[in-house]
């Protein structure tokens, strides 16, 4: 059980509660509160940028933010798969009761996210941001309004990425409390200065969807400063103490390798699907895809139950198995997945009864309202399979067995969803619904691959160095 548990946060519940299940919420419930209070505070940008007085503007303003989202995502996509590898290695050293080892691993993180990853990639978007969003397919209301944001985006990916690396370090030895207060208070902070610059209040200039881009890259800036300093203070096993030199270890080395590459090229299997997926909506005019973004950022918040049960099982089962434990690591695998599943079926069912009323939150206009809608509830059909799916990788990951969370993307992204959506959208013309019906079997596959490796327990004998 998790040690730093204590009762009184989950009164009265605690005494209903099994052990496996407070260690379970003990690590998830911040996630989740972090996860849905962020995509509630994207939702309200969204809604910022549908609310603009020209509706034309508006349009291209949360298209340019979608098509800004994909090869971002791309780049984050990278910086995650690395930091999957350091989650599974930091879990595993803390189950084993080797912490001293967790500082070199931290160090090796951060210094080959930025080098690697987040300098070079943030350059590339701010040099090439008109043909990055012209390859996306963006047309020329949303080239105008969207360059600047792309490339203020681009900087603020810096100060994401490293932000990425910590919080995947303290995740795996079962800190979520820290990540969530300090990224609830930027986003907090992100959505006033949103309002302010989006707007030109207070006697500033209106800066439209730029404006939300500098708000955005100032509170990621933030956050890395909040991260340092909290690393620094040393009031957790995660820290930076800078005692010894630095030195590259060829076992970590070999360990982010092993986990890492499935994992980047998952990733990159994910992405490039669904930037193939966002060009294939985009076809369909900028009017479509401004409600496909909408029906991106509700699905966003759909995410977040898996999301959340994911990162908790991969903790788990890491620290299980760092403990010689892989019954142990199976049982809060398992119990991650029932508590997840039960909340996203209730978010399913709301999307399904108020599908209409959530898109008329973002716009006003009549044909985005139906469209987004009919798409909606196809969003709330995926949820039992989505979110089954997010938690059981998750644990396959902690357990570093990445290579099958590959072959389900690669299989259910590239394989079913792009080639699926463009036949049912471009032969079939059904539009919005029929790109988002790709969407719904290609979340079934992917379920499918998962549970049965999950079932087979071979993930139990991976081994790290």
């Amino acid at each position: 059980m998790i040690k730093n548990f204590t009762s009184k946060k989950l009164n009265p519940l605690h005494n209903l509660l099994s052990n496996t299940q407070k260690d379970v919420l003990v690590i998830a419930w911040p996630v989740l509160v972090e996860l849905l209070l962020g995509s509630l505070f994207g939702m309200i940008d969204m809604i910022m940028l549908g609310r603009i007085a020209d509706p034309a503007v508006a349009a291209a303003s949360i298209s340019a933010v979608g098509m800004t989202n994909q090869p971002l995502f791309i780049g984050l996509s990278l910086v995650q798969a690395l930091n999957i590898g350091g989650t599974a290695i930091i879990a595993r050293y803390v189950g084993a009761k080797q912490t001293n080892k967790i500082e070199n691993v931290l160090q090796h993180i951060i210094l080959l996210t930025l080098v690697l990853l987040a300098i070079p990639l943030s350059a590339f978007g701010f040099f090439f941001a008109d043909s990055i969003l012209s390859f996306m397919g963006a047309q020329a209301d949303t080239l105008t309004v969207g360059r600047s944001y792309f490339r203020v985006v681009s900087i603020g990916f810096l100060f994401q990425s490293f932000n990425f690396a910590i919080s995947a370090a303290l995740r795996g030895a079962g800190n979520t409390k820290t990540t969530m207060r300090i990224n609830l208070s930027v986003n907090f902070i992100n959505v006033i200065g949103n309002a302010i610059l989006i707007y030109g209040l207070f006697g500033l200039p209106a800066f439209g969807v730029t404006g939300a881009g500098i708000s955005t890259a100032f509170s990621q800036f933030l956050a890395s400063i909040l991260l340092t300093l909290y690393l620094l203070q040393g009031k957790s096993i995660i820290q930076l103490t800078f005692k010894e030199r630095f030195k590259f270890d060829k076992d970590i080395l070999y360990n982010l390798i092993k986990i890492g590459v499935p994992a980047s090229l998952e990733q990159m299997a994910l992405r490039i699907g669904l930037l193939l997926f966002a060009k294939i909506v985009a076809g369909l005019g900028t009017v479509i895809f401004a409600a496909h973004q909408i029906c991106l950022s509700i699905l966003g918040l759909s995410f977040n139950p898996g999301q959340a049960f994911g990162i908790a099982t991969s903790s788990l089962v890491g620290q299980g198995l760092g403990a010689k434990d892989p019954e142990r690591a199976e049982a809060h695998a398992k119990e991650s997945r029932r508590i997840g599943s039960f909340i996203s079926s209730v978010m399913a069912f709301l999307f399904f009864v108020f599908s209409p009323q959530l898109i008329a939150l973002y716009t006003s206009d009549p044909e985005i309202i139906q469209k987004a809608s009919v798409a909606l509830k196809i969003i709330a059909l995926v949820q039992p399979f989505q979110s089954s799916q997010l938690i059981l990788a998750g644990g396959l990951r902690g357990a570093g067995d990445t290579f099958w969370p590959l072959v389900s993307t690669f299989i259910g992204v590239l394989g079913i969803r792009v080639i699926l959506a463009y036949i049912l959208v471009y032969f079939f013309n059904l539009g919005l619904a029929g790109a988002w019906m790709g969407v719904f079997v290609d979340q079934f596959v992917r379920w499918a691959i998962i549970y049965i490796r999950f079932k087979s327990g071979k993930w139990k004998t991976v081994t790290i160095r």
